[in-house]
């Protein structure tokens, strides 16, 4: 009988993909909707060869020298932020991803948060079940028209191509920005039009943020970007929290500075800044972007699809340094 490899799994997976990782390999697992305590990680993480690691783990050197048989890491994930991967390239273990999957449902989030922002639907919600909604008035519980309005864009890789062609359907002007500006013909296309950053922010009546989370787009938006849009514009980020400064995106709102906010992911996740829980005109999501059945079940298919294939010694799918695989050191 060939011998099974040893992994780790840091997040409870669906119960098909669960049952298929123990057939092939000797898993211990977290099985609760919750993060594995780093010091548990540590701790079980010396005999592994496999780690199915989430988004919401530390993958550092000092992990990846507690197992010196470490081979692959195949992060629940399209972002690395996480892992150390060059740590791991020059210990020669495998760091994978799952790209590709989380662009429709993080595109519909998107248009959600707008919806739900600007339509005051959560707020509502809360009233009504609040026995407040007692009769129909023509000026009670207006919100804002999402249809025809200017949409700014700021980010214009898979999602924010997915987010311009939902908001093409609400007959929305689109605006967008990145560092390099699309060929006029593909402009054309897709019904868009490019504009500089400032420019975006003072005539979008809606930004929406899809950027990496890098040196540069670290607090891209602040105080002084706020100032810049129109004061009844809405910001929605579901790309990373750190992309806002949280505390002076929570004075603007206090202020009247801009109308209201939808957030999926937050600068000092999973804590909310102060006052921000409090503000009637945000809305708060909890980095639930690829928060669907069909796209979390997919993910962690491919996940272990990856983690297999490396234990194996195969270079897996979408593996983030191949190199590794021509000069192995294990």
């Amino acid at each position: 009988m060939a011998h099974k490899k040893k992994i780790l799994v840091t997040g409870r997976l669906p119960d098909e993909v669960m049952a298929q990782l123990a057939a092939a390999c000797e898993m211990e697992a977290n099985r609760e909707d919750r993060p594995m305590e780093r010091e548990h990680v540590l701790e079980k993480i010396s005999d592994k060869e496999g780690l199915l690691s989430m988004i919401t783990d530390r993958v550092d050197a000092e992990l990846m020298d507690r197992a010196p048989g470490l081979k692959v890491i195949s992060n629940l994930a399209v972002g690395t932020n996480n892992i150390d991967v060059a740590a791991a390239t020059v210990r020669g273990i495998a760091v994978t991803n799952t790209p590709g999957v989380t662009t429709e449902p993080t595109a519909d989030l998107t248009l959600g948060l707008i919806l739900a922002v600007a339509r005051r639907i959560v707020e509502e919600d809360r009233l009504t079940r609040e026995g407040k909604f007692q009769y129909w008035a023509p000026m009670l519980f207006l919100g804002r028209s999402v249809a025809r309005k200017t949409l700014g864009i700021v980010g214009f890789g898979a999602i924010g191509q997915a987010v311009a062609k939902r908001a093409r359907g609400f007959d929305m002007r689109i605006l967008y920005h990145q560092r390099r500006q699309l060929d006029p013909a593909r402009e054309r296309e897709m019904g868009i039009e490019y504009a500089d950053f400032g420019r975006l922010l003072r005539e979008s009546d809606f930004v929406s943020l899809h950027v990496p989370l890098t040196d540069e787009t670290r607090y891209l938006i602040g105080a002084k970007e706020l100032r810049q849009m129109k004061p009844t514009a809405f910001l929605v980020n579901a790309s990373r929290g750190p992309v806002v400064n949280e505390k002076e995106l929570v004075d603007a709102l206090r202020k009247g500075v801009i109308a209201g906010a939808g957030l999926d992911v937050y600068e000092n996740e999973p804590a909310l800044t102060l006052g921000l829980a409090e503000l009637p005109n945000v809305v708060l999501t909890p980095h639930v972007g690829s928060g669907t059945i069909e796209d979390r079940t997919l993910m962690a298919s491919m996940a272990t699809e990856n983690l297999l294939a490396g234990l194996k010694g195969e270079v897996p799918r979408y593996i983030l340094n191949p190199d590794i695989f021509k000069n192995p050191k294990k």
